[in-house]
């Protein structure tokens, strides 16, 4: 299952070759591949490739977000360029109760373009996943640049405002199934069950 983000946070063409993200069976968990242009700004941030990162998204990075929009018990996977990822379990809106979780994750960048791939345990996820977003953000100061798969549509972003990539109203339908088989179970989790309603 493979998605391109061609927009902006508010709906505006990217000037440039999208960023891809394919996801696929990984048995133990979630394969997420990723591919697209390299900027190389901001520059890497300062810690080791392999390991979780507090604050990645300040740097060039790919997220995506997998929703149970009747709980709003949501994952959020961040990955960076230069190896760098970044893993938050969220129970409401902006409310993250763990982060910093390891991940299998390596990338390589070869000239102006990289491609990442990470795994995605199967306990990271909420139960009953039914939407999704994807977003990636690079460029310093001015030259900040917020993109979305599933953008705010043009009428409905107010003046001056910012982007925020946790309006769960905009995720989009989205199913393990579709990517693991209709008879297949998502396993349960001990991480979401104090979680569920």
């Amino acid at each position: 299952m493979e998605f391109s983000i061609q927009s902006t946070w508010d709906s505006s063409p990217v000037d440039h070759d999208p960023i891809k993200i394919t996801f696929s069976d990984g048995q133990t968990g979630l394969t997420m591949k990723v591919s697209g242009p390299f900027f190389n700004d901001p520059a890497a941030p300062p810690g080791p490739a392999g390991h979780a990162f507090p604050g990645l998204w300040d740097y060039e990075v790919v997220e995506s977000f997998f929703l149970d929009s009747t709980t709003e018990n949501y994952l959020e996977v961040e990955v960076c360029p230069h190896g760098q990822h970044l893993v938050l379990l969220l129970s409401g809106v902006r409310h993250a109760f763990m982060q910093l979780l390891p991940m299998v994750f390596t990338s390589r960048i070869e000239g102006d373009k990289w491609t990442g791939e990470a795994l995605i345990p199967w306990s990271y996820f909420p139960p009953n996943v039914n939407k999704m977003n994807s977003y990636a953000i690079h460029g310093s100061g001015e030259r900040r640049t917020y993109e979305a798969l599933y953008p705010i549509p043009k009428e409905e972003v107010a003046p001056g405002q910012a982007p925020n990539f946790h309006r769960l109203e905009y995720f989009q339908n989205f199913r393990l199934q579709s990517i693991m088989g209709e008879e297949w179970v998502q396993p349960e989790s001990a991480l979401w069950k104090r979680k569920q309603p």
